[in-house]
């Protein structure tokens, strides 16, 4: 194949039926493009939550296990016993990770809109990105400007349209403000610079003094540590200020989603606004979990009235509802601003082989605030 291998390196998970996980690098075929297709040289792909959940499923992190060789290493991993049931829809499957990245184009399909893309840089969000090379349709890739590196965008999807359709989603359904949790993360700050641009007030909810110097910084008005003894008495009065009667958790366990409906209630009933109801205000209230951060089991207390809602949200059945060209608007937003909204830091660069090393995996996951690797599985190549 011209410019390229016929084969290359992709990066597999696979739980087996006997309960143990095991993480690989295999050879796969690189396909001829058809004539709306661009085979892409992966050069940049992160380390998203999303990615990282796929990757080990529902294995017990702390029996991980190397073998292998340097260039091929292979992980082992244990899943409980009470977990695999979970699993049982991927059992014995190979799976492949990777949900986007950027690369350039190496060979294309015989259409003249394929051809213009030749040599081009592109960002793409077509799954199993922790590879070599990848052959997709012109669709599912983005161009980027000229000047612009597989770096700078390989994180362009993922979590720029989440920030994005956070704020579609919270016009749509009719409020004029938000709460975010784990404010601090690169999503996160993502959703802070939106909305000081967009002049949308944001509540963002932190774990740390740390994290909240880090939005204090960037000018985020609203800044709560869920960690501090005055949490509640905050949140309420934030809430009060901006008004926010929708939130987006990104924890999901516990108790966080109930104390934000809680302190929603609280807010609404000392603004002045509305009677007084046994049944509790009849302005609706809404938390979206999102993420998985704690994956404890969810408490709700119900002391916010029955004006409210507790749902999943998904980037995917999002963009499906905004329709191709509501996802476009997102995407040349996403264009417009790469360097400067939409910008991604990264702590480390791996190769594929790098990204299983021990070391390397136990930084990524414990999902660290400003901690975020980036695999380019062409390094050194």
């Amino acid at each position: 194949m011209s410019g390229m291998e016929e084969t290359g390196l992709q990066l597999r998970s696979l739980i087996k039926a006997s309960g143990e996980l095991e993480i690989s690098l295999v050879d796969v075929p690189t396909p001829e493009p058809r004539s709306d297709e661009l085979v892409v040289r992966i050069e940049a792909t992160p380390t998203n939550p999303s990615d990282l959940g796929l990757l080990t499923g529902a294995a017990d992190l702390s029996t991980i296990r190397a073998s292998g060789t340097k260039d091929r290493p292979i992980i082992t991993a244990k899943v409980p016993e009470a977990a695999m049931p979970a699993m049982a829809g991927r059992l014995d499957q190979s799976v492949p990770i990777g949900f986007e990245g950027a690369g350039v184009v190496i060979k294309t399909g015989s259409s003249d809109a394929a051809k213009a893309l030749m040599g081009r840089t592109v960002a793409t969000f077509g799954g199993a990105m922790y590879a070599q090379y990848r052959c997709l349709k012109i669709g599912d890739c983005l161009p980027l400007p000229d000047g612009t590196t597989p770096a700078e965008g390989a994180s362009c999807f993922v979590n720029p349209l989440t920030a994005l359709g956070m704020i579609e989603t919270m016009r749509a359904e009719g409020h004029t403000a938000l709460v975010h949790t784990a404010a601090a993360s690169n999503l996160g700050q993502m959703l802070s610079k939106i909305c000081l641009k967009d002049d949308i007030s944001l509540v963002n909810i932190v774990r740390s003094t740390e994290q909240a110097a880090i939005l204090r910084k960037m000018g985020a008005k609203h800044v709560i540590d869920s960690t501090t003894a005055t949490f509640t008495n905050e949140l309420t009065a934030a809430l009060v200020e901006s008004g926010a009667t929708i939130a987006f958790d990104a924890i999901g366990g516990r108790k966080v989603a109930s104390q934000i409906l809680s302190a929603m209630e609280a807010a609404i009933n000392k603004s002045g606004k509305y009677p007084y109801s046994r049944y509790g205000s009849t302005v609706h209230k809404q938390v979206y979990v999102y993420g998985t951060l704690d994956p404890q089991p969810t408490e709700i207390t119900r002391s916010f009235g029955t004006a409210w809602g507790l749902g999943g949200w998904l980037l995917m059945p999002f963009l499906v509802k905004i329709g191709q060209a509501g996802e476009q608007r997102l995407r040349q937003r996403v264009v417009d601003e790469l360097k400067t909204t939409f910008a991604s830091h990264y702590t480390k660069v791996v190769s594929l082989a790098e990204a299983l090393d021990p070391t390397n995996m136990e930084s990524y996951f414990k999902r660290a605030t400003g901690e975020k690797f980036l695999i380019n599985p062409n390094k050194g190549k």
